[in-house]
């Protein structure tokens, strides 16, 4: 669809990289000044929980998207490059997702709050669950060992349209993250429409943003014409 309007990915990754900056500094502007600040040990456990929105953000989510359009990013970048260095984002992202959530589930056993509640952890735990699966199947199918050539050619375009799911899913569970906390802490008094109200829904906004970028930029096509053989565009009906 992004390829038959006449859209190319470049302009697209530009418009990403400058709305994960915003994000990032967004979120780090929320859990230092507002919030207190970050700590994997502290007497006050909300400087643990702090942690989960950044690393969640910033380690998984940005440096997802980044993995995700490194093959549009970089066009002339050699394939093979271009392959390990998603293959190493994504598992960086993954790991820091995995330390966010520990910070979450930390915050939580040491302030007596219970864990897996509500609607946000649920999809939290399972998108990361089918991160770390994608992973894996790109790894054994694509890396090492690797499959035959024409398993790669059929499995392709289902990882990427499997792996275009799971980054869709992470930023909705994002959404609902933003939503819970900010109502905890509206419902604790915070001023409804005060700055730190406003910067969380501006955040939030701007994930979305970052994320509309991103997934257009991954279906649409590079500038390059002699695209890597199986990392064309993803075809898409309509």
């Amino acid at each position: 669809m992004a390829g038959a309007l006449g859209v190319k990915a470049t302009p697209f990754t530009y418009a990403a990289h400058v709305l994960a900056a915003a994000a990032a500094v967004m979120v780090l502007v929320w859990a230092i000044h507002f919030r207190g600040g970050l700590a994997f040990e502290a007497e006050n456990k909300n400087l643990i929980f702090n942690v989960h929105p950044v690393l969640m953000l910033i380690g998984y989510i940005i440096l997802g998207s980044e993995a995700i359009m490194i093959y549009k990013s970089f066009p002339g970048l050699n394939h093979d490059t271009a392959k390990l260095i998603h293959l190493i984002l994504h598992a960086v992202a993954i790991v820091l997702g995995a330390v966010g959530i520990y910070c979450a589930f930390k915050n939580h056993n040491e302030s007596g709050i219970a864990n897996l509640y509500s609607l946000h952890s649920w999809l939290g735990l399972g998108a990361i669950s089918l991160y770390g699966i994608q992973w894996i199947f790109g790894f054994v199918t694509f890396f090492f060992p690797g499959a035959a050539p024409d398993v790669r050619r059929g499995a392709l375009p289902w990882h990427a349209l499997f792996g275009l799911f799971v980054y869709i899913l992470t930023l909705a569970t994002s959404q609902l993250g933003f939503l819970e906390k900010l109502t905890f802490l509206e419902s604790g008094g915070l001023d409804k429409y005060g700055t730190e109200a406003i910067l969380v829904n501006c955040t939030a906004l701007v994930v979305v943003l970052f994320g509309a970028t991103v997934v257009v930029a991954a279906i649409a096509p590079a500038d390059k014409v002699d695209e890597p053989e199986g990392y064309a565009p993803i075809p898409v009906i309509g």
